[in-house]
């Protein structure tokens, strides 16, 4: 009888310690958002169910979760989508997350973004390791890194303009090298500034087949938008021949046909791009959903070679009167492309702020000065920053409708795309004027995204994939930022998690930095 009690009791026992295994860790989840409708970034049709959450990843995704899972948060998602965090694959802001004060990225978590890519335009750093170590545990989005072409020449030649030895094209493809062991996740151009402008096609080529080796992406800043230099469709074309040649993934960004000489141009482009993919060359974009794009003065009306061989000659030829005639010239011809001196508003970086929210042809009204003269002035004392009017509604909407077009913001001071961008696009070309699905909004913001930047476990609602998600009301995303108030916060957001972490609850921003800096996990495949 005795020894019948003990079996009995190690059989309790044994059955006991089997019960918690069972309901232990593997049925326990941290968080559990019951009742979303869920559109998960594929651009597959939405449904209705729950996300349970454990750590910073997606446990599970179905119905009834709260049966299957213990958990300790739960969120009421019902009336709201529940979607990927929107991935941002071309953004300047870099600066903002190394700050003191705006490194939470607020402007960009109230849009809903949760991953920002830095470097854009030819910018980015090459050695990316020392900026993931400022970064880390102290931003709130995460952040990916573009290698920059225009650093990495001026870093060997300076602002020369003039082609590369071979000594100097080694070198800088061993720095390109070193980003990509680093984590860059590709290399970005800016062959429409100085001194990305200065280089050749073969050495773009030559820079991008080192990114070619670690699976990476080209994303260029075309050579021309318009009609400053080659012209808007045979900057297209290099594009595309960059990728072939040098067989790597080709983003064309934030792609737009810029003036009035090229106003139309978008069903040629178009068949461009689609003609590369059916070749094989992959070929994506991006776009902002504004009808003005966002520069410097200088950048907008100097011609590039006013800005070779450093600050001190480019000064030197602003204030050479020999020079000055030519100058005001290709200003005035520059000016007629991008619409006339009352499609440039001054917005930002004005020494005379007083400057800021008129148009080049107000002030020339209010000085009795020729715009061109009024331009020449701004750019001599240190130039600024503007809002350039140059794009029509049917070019932009015949990109927008494209597969391969992704949502981006090219946020910069002083313009409201970067603080309204993603909202922007999904009122104005969702909501009201129908040209997008919301299921198609958002796999273009988010799973498109990660796929072609080459960003893995985010972008989806998927199990095992990151949780960074989002939950916000059809009726209620909407941008608040506009050109003459271009820092307001859009507003709609009313969760976000990041990292599987609480950021935004209740549409309130708790302050917790929970980004992290993402490194592409590549190998030399050479």
């Amino acid at each position: 009888m005795e020894k019948r009690k003990v079996i009995m009791r190690y059989s309790l026992l044994l059955v006991t310690v089997v019960m918690l295994l069972g309901c232990g860790e593997t049925d326990r989840a941290d968080m559990l958002i019951k009742n979303g409708k869920i559109i998960d970034g594929t651009g597959s049709e939405s449904y209705l169910a729950d996300v349970a959450i454990r750590g910073d990843s997606i446990l599970d995704i179905g119905t009834s979760l709260s049966e299957k899972y213990s958990y300790d948060n739960e969120i009421n998602a019902d009336g709201f989508i529940v979607s990927p965090g929107f991935i941002d694959p071309h953004t300047h802001a870099l600066s903002d997350l190394l700050s003191d004060d705006k490194h939470s990225n607020l402007n960009y978590l109230t849009q809903g973004v949760t991953t920002v890519f830095v470097g854009n335009d030819g910018d980015g750093p090459y050695r990316i390791n020392r900026y993931a170590e400022d970064l880390t545990d102290s931003i709130g989005t995460n952040c990916a890194f573009l290698i920059g072409h225009g650093t990495v020449r001026e870093a060997v030649m300076g602002m020369k303009n003039e082609s590369p030895t071979q000594g100097e094209l080694n070198q800088m493809k061993a720095l390109v090298k070193l980003g990509m062991e680093e984590g860059a996740f590709g290399l970005s151009s800016g062959l429409f500034y100085a001194p990305g402008s200065f280089s050749t096609t073969e050495e773009v080529i030559a820079l991008a087949e080192e990114v070619a080796k670690f699976g990476g992406i080209y994303d260029t800043h075309l050579r021309d938008e318009s009609t400053y230099s080659i012209g808007l469709l045979k900057a297209v074309e290099e594009a595309i021949r960059i990728g072939e040649e040098a067989n790597v993934a080709v983003n064309l960004a934030h792609i737009k046909a810029l003036g009035v000489d090229v106003w139309g141009m978008s069903d040629e482009i178009i068949e461009m791009v689609e003609d590369a993919n059916d070749r094989g060359i992959r070929t994506t974009a991006d776009q902002y959903p504004w009808s003005a794009s966002g520069t410097h003065l200088e950048n907008a009306l100097l011609n590039k070679w006013v800005m070779a061989d450093g600050e001190e000659a480019y000064m030197n030829r602003l204030n050479d009167p020999a020079l000055a005639k030519q100058i005001r010239s290709e200003i005035k011809e520059n000016l007629r492309k991008r619409g006339g001196a009352e499609s440039i508003l001054i917005t930002a970086d004005s020494k005379d702020e007083s400057l800021i929210g008129s148009n080049l042809q107000e002030i020339a009204d209010s000085t009795n000065e020729y715009p061109v003269d009024v331009a020449f002035d701004i750019i001599r004392n240190g130039g600024c920053r503007i809002a350039s009017f140059n794009m029509n509604q049917s070019d932009i909407e015949n990109f927008m409708v494209q597969p391969w077009v992704m949502t981006s913001s090219d946020g910069t001071n002083g313009h409201p795309r970067k603080y309204a961008s993603f909202p922007q696009k999904y009122q104005k070309y969702v909501v009201e004027r129908e040209l997008l699905t919301t299921e198609k909004f958002v796999h273009r913001s988010t799973g498109l995204t990660a796929q072609s930047m080459g960003i893995s476990k985010r972008g989806t609602l998927k199990v095992g994939n990151k949780a960074d998600i989002i939950m916000w009301k059809p009726d209620g995303f909407k941008s608040k930022a506009d050109f003459q108030n271009p820092t307001r916060y859009s507003e709609g957001i009313h969760y976000l998690i990041i990292n599987g972490e609480i950021v935004i609850q209740d549409e309130s921003y708790n302050k917790k930095l929970a980004g992290q800096v993402l490194l592409k996990q590549s190998k030399n495949i050479e």
